[in-house]
């Protein structure tokens, strides 16, 4: 054989596991047909993330004046602020190479097709391996419509020429939300349409209201429980036909309705790689594929697509091969953002998940943070604790509000160490802050089994 592993997909799982694995003293390949870093570092959360920063510093020029401060908010440069996510962008993808060949890993530029179960070729070339690891990812999806080729998905977005100055967003899931909240604050007119009653679905339903009242609290558009039935092109702009007959004209449709895991192309079916309802790969506890020298992790499996949790898969992989040392990655308790306008963050259960399990209390609050007290600003704050009635452990923590990631990722330790609400309660605050209020939440809001009894 040539390498010991070769790994198909050059974004967060496969990066970490070659490179862990090349650490461990393994002879490693990886190939990568498009970006370096794969969709968050290019096209995902980390030019994401910028963007939304970019918004947030008009409405700081804003609030400003509240503060004493006379700041004049002058024309947003939307070519400036893709030039420079695009230097950053570059710097990263340049950086992840460096990770891998400083390793001792053979890096390949191409397309890697599976030609039998230890056959890869890229390009031109053939090579043999022991081991493959498959970690492409996934791509979004525009809705089975007409005219739905005239809108774009979120890979495009990255790379508008111009600002456009009227948007129609069609999703509410963790893209269309961040998507919203970055058009309206850069001074776009924006319209969010969506077949749920409210936006975020899976999230805590607490949570899911307040992240509606924040959306139209921006000025943001909303039309619930409607879909998108056609698209068509008027010149330049565009008009979306909703379900109701409604047509909205705009400058940009962006379709955020999914996503799918990336297989075309791989030769899976050609060596007996099983995919599951979804067409994502199916995969054991150990990431083991229907053949058992083939892994598969991140989003090409569809089990929890998040970034942190492809590159835990990636190096627990590379351990259990390479480094002697069985690891698995518990899916329990993992905590997540949307960066919206203000972030949400959360860890552990929703209220309606822990309820299925038992009884359970709650505790609930609301408030106008520090901030906004002077800049007069319509932003609430709400954080949520879910906590196990029996055992009085807390197995959910939620929260809407301003540095919410930054918070959660704490709360999250204490969650998954099994922290009780004693434990909370005994947690001296730092005051004053927001985050103070999950260990001051001393009144009970409700308990599930109190609810059913009133029912």
């Amino acid at each position: 054989m040539d390498f010991d592993l070769f790994v198909i997909g050059g974004g967060s799982a496969g990066v970490r596991c070659a490179r862990i694995s090349a650490g461990h003293g393994a002879r490693v390949a990886i190939a990568e047909d498009r970006h370096w870093g794969g969709t968050c570092v290019n096209i995902g959360c980390v030019p994401k993330k910028l963007l939304v920063q970019a918004g947030e510093y008009g409405g700081w020029a804003e609030d400003a004046a509240g503060f004493g401060w006379t700041i004049q908010k002058g024309p947003h440069d939307w070519a400036k602020l893709i030039a420079a996510k695009d230097r950053e962008i570059t710097r990263l993808e340049g950086l992840y190479r460096k990770l891998l060949s400083g390793a001792g890993a053979t890096v390949l530029d191409g397309h890697a097709t599976l030609l039998d179960a230890h056959t890869v070729q890229v390009g031109a070339k053939q090579v043999t391996a022991k081991t493959i690891v498959i970690a492409t990812g996934g791509h979004p999806e525009r809705p089975d419509i007409p005219g739905a080729e005239l809108g774009i998905i979120s890979d495009d977005a990255f790379y508008l020429k111009t600002m456009p100055r009227h948007v129609v967003i069609v999703g509410s899931g963790y893209i269309a939300v961040e998507f919203a909240g970055i058009f309206r604050a850069l001074g776009a007119e924006v319209h969010l349409v969506y077949r749920q009653p409210l936006p975020l679905r899976g999230f805590d339903q607490d949570i899911r209201d307040a992240m509606q009242e924040a959306l139209s609290a921006q000025g943001i558009i909303l039309h619930p429980t409607r879909r998108p039935a056609k698209l068509e092109a008027d010149g330049e702009r565009r008009m979306l036909t909703l379900d109701d007959g409604q047509t909205l004209v705009t400058d940009l449709a962006f379709f955020a309705t999914g996503r799918r895991a990336n297989v075309r192309g791989l030769g899976l079916d050609k060596i007996g790689v099983e995919l599951n309802a979804k067409g994502a790969i199916k995969v054991d506890d150990q990431l083991r594929t229907t053949q058992p020298h083939i892994y598969a992790m991140g989003d090409v499996t569809d089990r929890v697509n998040l970034t942190p949790v492809a590159t835990a898969e990636g190096h627990a992989v590379a351990d259990t091969l390479f480094g002697g040392k069985t690891r698995t990655v518990s899916l329990r308790n993992i905590p997540s953002a949307v960066f919206t306008t203000p972030p949400v963050a959360t860890v552990g259960l929703t209220e309606e998940q822990a309820s299925v399990m038992g009884p359970v209390d709650v505790y609930v609050t609301r408030f106008t943070p520090m901030r906004h007290a002077l800049s007069g600003r319509g932003r609430k704050t709400t954080m949520k604790l879910v906590v196990d009635k029996a055992t009085q452990k807390v197995v959910g923590a939620h929260m809407l509000g301003e540095d919410a990631a930054e918070i959660i990722q704490g709360i999250a330790i204490a969650v998954v160490m099994g922290a009780t609400k004693a434990d909370f309660d005994r947690t001296i605050g730092i005051h004053p802050t927001a985050a103070e209020e999950f260990v001051t939440l001393r009144t009970l809001t409700r308990s599930t089994d109190l609810a059913k009894a009133a029912e």
